[in-house]
């Protein structure tokens, strides 16, 4: 694959990088250890610029190759509280803690493109790479930008990758629009009155209204959305009782919702709160509480920028790029992606039974390291192209 050569001369180095981040892998905002190799590293390629604590533990660098517009270029780097189980001989050092969703390679692929662009400078205008911290679930990207990431170094567009497993490796899916979902939770307390196990007709049993509850949900999705529309609601969380032969007073479930449509949203939070209202007051019991917490929004990719990282992963992978299938996972990336336009791929991690092939958030999941290339190469040549070039071109 017609990867940059200079880049791929640098497998070994970014294998390296990589896998010392996997071993010593640190859960959000703690990328203590990660923010400092990453900041050394970035200084040792000559990087203009390197600012540690942004956004908490996030790490920005700037390339700079005389004015004119600037590009962003997005990692990230935290883990998740997950016990691995590859058995590999640079597998976490840290009981409880693992790098399961790729984020050691998106990292390392960054670092690549970071070398590569220092060392070659062919571009004029300015390259800003942001090492983002806190991705699983506690919004480092909101963080950063809350910390004046965009003010202190403004970007014209911005661009991230993800590996995706089930993807050929190095293949490079994209498409405009939504392409991760929505994440918010939402939490209720059904109130009953107890008693006895043994004697149901003298209590309110909110253990049957709640399951009840769970299953009156679905008609949400089923009856209440549009068909072409799409909606996820997933209970996870039932939480009631301590005893066995007593039915508790009160009943507590909770779980997520996931769309890419905002109307949807707003419509499912409305109507779950009439429909568990309804569903309990049918059961003798009462909604004592609802509450629901937006999460990420949904990652939408802008067309223009996207088209144009089309046409970017067709010179890097030399074929037309596969449509991106949107999943309903989400992704901070698209708090970037709300302030300014750009676009997210996905990055094949491979498929069938080779390597890569394991779904990330799993304690056997490993980042395939032969793609770190093909994502090097593509962020690398998202800002030559973003940005005009010079004649004295040495890409």
């Amino acid at each position: 694959m017609p990867t940059v050569n200079r880049i791929a001369a640098w497998r070994g180095d970014m294998e390296e990088w990589r896998r010392d981040i996997h071993a010593h892998p640190e859960l959000a905002y703690e990328e203590k250890r990660t923010a400092a190799r990453v900041a050394g590293l970035l200084r040792e390629f000559g990087v203009d610029e390197v600012v540690e604590g942004v956004g908490r533990t996030g790490v920005v660098g700037v390339l700079r190759n005389g004015g004119g517009p600037a590009v962003g270029l997005r990692a990230d780097m935290d883990a998740l509280p997950i016990v691995e189980e590859t058995g590999l001989p640079y597998a976490s050092t840290r009981p409880g803690v693992m790098h399961a969703c790729g984020h050691d390679g998106h990292t390392a692929m960054l670092l690549g493109a970071a070398r590569y662009l220092a060392e070659t400078r062919n571009f004029s205008g300015s390259v800003v790479l942001v090492f983002q911290p806190a991705e699983e679930g506690f919004a480092g990207a909101r963080a950063m930008i809350e910390d004046g990431l965009f003010r202190r170094w403004p970007v014209d567009s911005i661009y991230g990758v993800h590996n995706m497993p089930g993807l050929p490796a190095g293949g490079i899916a994209l498409s405009p629009g939504p392409v991760m979902a929505a994440a918010d939770t939402f939490k209720a307390t059904i109130r009953g009155a107890g008693g006895h196990g043994a004697m149901p007709h003298k209590a309110t049993d909110p253990v049957v209204a709640a399951a009840a509850a769970v299953t009156a949900l679905q008609c949400l999705v089923s009856r209440e959305v549009d068909p072409t529309e799409t909606l996820v609601v997933s209970v996870t969380r039932i939480h009631g009782g301590d005893a066995y032969n007593v039915i508790p007073d009160a009943v507590e479930i909770g779980g997520t919702a996931r769309y890419f449509n905002a109307e949807v949203g707003r419509m499912a939070r409305e109507r779950m709160a009439a429909l568990l209202e309804s569903v309990a007051a049918a059961h003798g019991a009462a909604l004592a509480a609802f509450s629901w917490e937006d999460g990420y929004p949904p990652t939408c990719n802008h067309a223009a920028e996207t088209e144009f990282a089309r046409g970017v992963a067709a010179e890097v992978t030399g074929g037309e790029p596969p449509p991106q299938r949107p999943t309903m996972g989400s992704e901070d990336f698209s708090f970037f992606l709300e302030a300014r336009p750009g676009a997210y791929a996905f990055v094949g991690n491979g498929d069938g039974d080779g390597p890569g092939c394991i779904s990330v958030h799993n304690p056997k999941y490993d980042f395939n390291d032969e793609i770190l290339p093909v994502g090097a190469s593509f962020l690398a040549r998202i800002a030559e192209t973003a940005l005009p070039r010079r004649r004295d071109s040495r890409g």
